[in-house]
């Protein structure tokens, strides 16, 4: 179980949950308040992997936060598949440029 919390905001900061989701872990996330890739790019695909469990930060408590973990702990894990290759790909886009 991954919960990412205020500071870096989320799990595997840069992927935006991908690497998280690609292993099947369940996780917790905490967008920034004010962040728009968060907020919506993020949280976007994340949904569509239908992966982890999006929470506000100012409502958190931790009974919330606990009844959430059991949630995701109790259920099966059914993610859908993360794409792969896609810097392979873009890689032989870019070469095909030259």
């Amino acid at each position: 179980m991954r919960v990412a919390g205020r500071r870096g905001g989320w799990p595997e900061n840069a992927a935006g949950g991908r690497t998280t989701s690609a292993a099947r872990r369940p996780f917790l996330y905490f967008p920034l308040r004010d962040h728009c890739e968060q907020n919506f790019h993020v949280r976007h695909r994340l949904d569509r992997y239908r992966a982890g469990r999006c929470m506000d930060f100012d409502e958190a408590t931790a009974e919330n936060v606990a009844a959430a973990i059991e949630t995701l702990l109790a259920g099966a894990v059914e993610y859908a598949d993360v794409e792969t290759g896609t810097a392979a790909r873009a890689a032989r886009l870019i070469a095909e440029l030259w």
